[in-house]
């Protein structure tokens, strides 16, 4: 029994759509001033051994760190436990899979089938078979309400008709004197006059009969509802009515109340409302899950005391979350989040500022990403034909990952996007899968049985079943030479579905760089994810790439990420003001009100002094135009002291090529985000390293073993050279064709490729 420290372990999980990663550290007994890592590696799904993939590593982890036998099932003791992370794609696959929780909308009178008509956008606009996703509530009720806003934002002279307020900023000074009013009220018509977060003046046309409310909403719940999402017009400036309605909701006993004010009080009502019946649909199912997980610990875990372990989760901002903050939709990329944070803080250097791409090549999907000095955040994403309004990495995700089913159909080589998953798994898997990538690689000798984990089987003891992979690609390519003139070699056809998969995996990454004007070969290629290693080499060929980086824990970057990541907290108003230098000061006022709040709210975690950072921005757009751009103004834009004008103009140039120089400037958010550091400093970059690095090329006879491995122009190698990562020093050079592997990774090398060791990296340079 090996004597651990309480409260001394850090354990992070990410349960991917084939493989559960954790990464865990604790203080080295040999050397308490010093961490030793556990990395285990187990699949997502084995119900015949272990109900929850998470909660089977982390017991794993503890008999490792421990020394003691823990029976599977047993209830964990978490004193030893500093801090669990998780990622997780619960809530992803649930909206994919549309096995959401069932929930009811209740929405203002007369906007009944809103959400279903959307916003007329047609992506497959020359489809004759049209079909749209069908919405993800269940039911419908129409709440008799309504508000609407004062005067016109399209009139030239809003800013003069304005209803004119006091300075107590609640009652009116004069009313509004523009088109429509009604020449004796303050406004255009009866109802009373209040002043919305924005600052916009709201007329309440009608007040909802909360007494019909509760009784539609007992009939809700009495039909076997428990979730709920609550949209209205113009709450995300008035939410008193939603707030009312939801606070009813919850009397009568739902157990989900999405409010859409509460989630983003964002202007547009349609992604406003979507977003709310994802959150309704999405977190009923995802506390279902962290259920389970926590009743696999002691209650210690849930109870949120300081001297308890901590539970942390990585948002789809690339924050941490703690329990009370995480919900269904700010889950969504909850899992690829983690991997851009990952290889975003090991690669990014701060002197030399090289951009970076993100290639996470996973066993269901390829998600990529960039990087150049922040994280790139979009506010409004599609998924799976659900338009949500939330803030996410920018990650575009392609079906081709390890896991990608290989088809022939129609003359056409298919790579996904049909996946094998992990039950049954691709054929070597041993559980009877479809042809997958895994299988074509493991036949190209990119894959080696006796070094890859022997985790398949009944038994879970079983090595890769390369037979079951040629069998089923001879049977392939009897088909494929059948409808071809040439005779083609098993070899040749293998290689032809990589070949077709790299090129599907390419595609996102052009559409991140060269579709926004940046030249991808000036970038450096991050690859990660369990079979990133084995891709990377061709793809950055295909790209132009000449610098690829590739962390040790390269096959379970998404989890080690989560031990980098930063505790996150945000606030968000509506606003409907023009940038002008007399609004400036007001604007820098409210900024400065929820700065005060969100550093409240993180001391509240834990966090405060120079641990916390904070970025204030506004979301602006030029009057007349329908897309707002969230600023954050640096050191160059124009006075230096927060000039969101001057930042603005730079970014709007840079999204669009023009600027709009005739028109105003409209603020629609005021936004602060706070992040609480959870490590100083995270060492020497790799660029600096291999600079200063000297060079020892490794000789053949330091090789592990040879394989035979088939490469792109140059065919079948017999004699490649297999290194093992762990007997291989900081320094040591070696050149390709070659194949170096560890526990959890297998990273090909392409003939002409130069690989050097850094303490951290793999760092490859491709020839010309």
């Amino acid at each position: 029994m090996i004597e651990v420290p309480d409260r001394s372990i850090r354990i992070c999980a990410d349960r991917g759509g084939t493989f559960c990663d954790v990464h865990a550290s604790y203080p080295d007994p040999g050397n308490p001033n010093e961490r030793k890592d556990i990395i285990v590696k187990l699949l997502s799904q084995d119900t015949a051994n272990y109900g929850d993939a998470p909660t089977e590593g982390i017991r794993r982890v503890l008999e490792i760190a421990t020394g003691e036998t823990i029976p599977r099932g047993s209830v964990l003791d978490t004193s030893k436990i500093d801090y669990i992370r998780l990622s997780t794609t619960v809530a992803t696959n649930a909206l994919l899979e549309r096995k959401g929780h069932r929930h009811a909308l209740l929405i203002t009178k007369g906007f009944k089938d809103l959400l279903l008509i959307g916003n007329q956008s047609r992506p497959r606009i020359f489809d004759l078979n049209i079909r749209r996703p069908s919405p993800l509530y269940s039911e419908v009720v129409e709440v008799d309400e309504r508000v609407t806003l004062v005067g016109y934002t399209s009139d030239p002279k809003s800013e003069d008709n304005a209803i004119q307020w006091n300075d107590d900023g609640s009652s009116i000074q004069r009313g509004y004197r523009g088109p429509g009013w009604d020449g004796e009220g303050d406004a255009e018509g009866p109802g009373d006059i209040v002043r919305g977060i924005s600052g916009e003046a709201v007329r309440i046309l009608k007040r909802p009969d909360l007494n019909l409310v509760r009784h539609n909403l007992q009939r809700l719940y009495d039909n076997g509802y428990r979730s709920l999402a609550i949209v209205l017009v113009h709450s995300y400036t008035f939410p008193e009515h939603e707030i009312q309605i939801g606070k009813l909701a919850r009397e009568v006993g739902f157990t989900q109340v999405s409010e859409s004010s509460q989630l983003l009080p964002m202007i547009k009502m349609v992604p406003r409302g979507v977003s709310s019946t994802a959150d309704a649909y999405l977190t009923p199912i995802l506390r279902e899950y962290l259920d389970g997980f926590f009743y696999g610990f002691d209650a210690k875990l849930k109870d949120g005391r300081i001297k308890s372990p901590r539970v942390e989760f990585m948002g789809s901002d690339g924050g941490l979350l703690d329990l009370n903050n995480f919900s269904g939709l700010k889950s969504i990329l909850s899992g690829p989040a983690g991997g851009v944070v990952g290889y975003a803080l090991t690669s990014w250097d701060a002197d030399r500022k090289y951009p970076i791409i993100g290639l996470d090549v996973g066993g269901t999907s390829t998600d990529v990403s960039r990087f150049d000095g922040r994280y790139e955040v979009v506010y409004e994403t599609t998924t799976a034909g659900v338009t949500i309004q939330s803030p996410q990495l920018d990650i575009n995700t392609v079906a081709a990952g390890g896991g990608s089913c290989l088809t022939f159909r129609n003359g056409l080589f298919l790579a996904g996007p049909e996946s094998a998953g992990a039950q049954p798994g691709p054929a070597c898997y041993r559980k009877g899968g479809p042809l997958a990538v895994t299988d074509a690689n493991l036949l190209l000798g990119r894959l080696i049985p006796d070094y890859f984990p022997k985790i398949f089987g009944k038994s879970e003891k079983e090595p890769l079943d390369s037979e079951a992979s040629r069998v089923a690609f001879e049977k392939v390519a009897k088909e494929i030479n059948e409808s071809h003139e040439i005779n083609l070699d098993l070899d040749d056809i293998v290689y032809g579905f990589i070949k077709v998969a790299n090129e599907t995996m390419c595609r996102p990454i052009r559409a991140l760089t060269e579709a926004r004007g940046y030249s991808t070969g000036k970038h450096v290629l991050a690859s990660f994810g369990g079979a990133g290693g084995q891709h990377a080499c061709e793809i950055a060929s295909l790209l132009g790439i000449k610098t690829i980086l590739i962390h040790r824990y390269s096959s379970i970057l998404s989890a080690y990420g989560l031990a980098l990541a930063d505790r996150a907290y945000e606030l968000q108003e509506p606003s409907s003001t023009f940038y002008s230098a007399q609004t400036r000061q007001y604007l820098i006022v409210r900024l400065d009100r929820l700065t005060s709040d969100v550093k409240a709210e993180l001391k509240r975690q834990g966090f405060e002094g120079d641990r916390v950072r904070v970025e204030r921005m506004l979301n602006m757009r030029f009057e007349g135009t329908d897309t707002a751009l969230m600023v954050l103004p640096n050191e160059n834009d124009g006075d230096s002291a927060e000039d969101f004008e001057a930042a603005f103009r730079r970014v709007y140039k840079a999204e669009f090529g023009f600027l709009l120089d005739t028109k105003s400037i409209i603020v629609d958010d005021v936004k602060v985000r706070g992040i609480g550091k959870t490590f100083d400093y995270l060492g020497e970059s790799v660029y600096s390293e291999v600079e200063r690095l000297e060079r020892s090329p490794v000789t053949r006879s330091q090789a592990d073993s040879t394989y035979s491995v088939y490469f792109d122009k140059v065919g079948r190698v017999a004699d490649t050279p297999v290194f093992l990562l762990d007997n291989l020093g900081v320094g040591d050079e070696v050149t390709g064709p070659a194949m170096i592997i560890d526990n959890t990774q297998t990273i090909v090398i392409v003939p002409g490729a130069r690989v050097v060791l850094t303490s951290k990296h793999l760092y490859i340079t491709l020839g010309e």
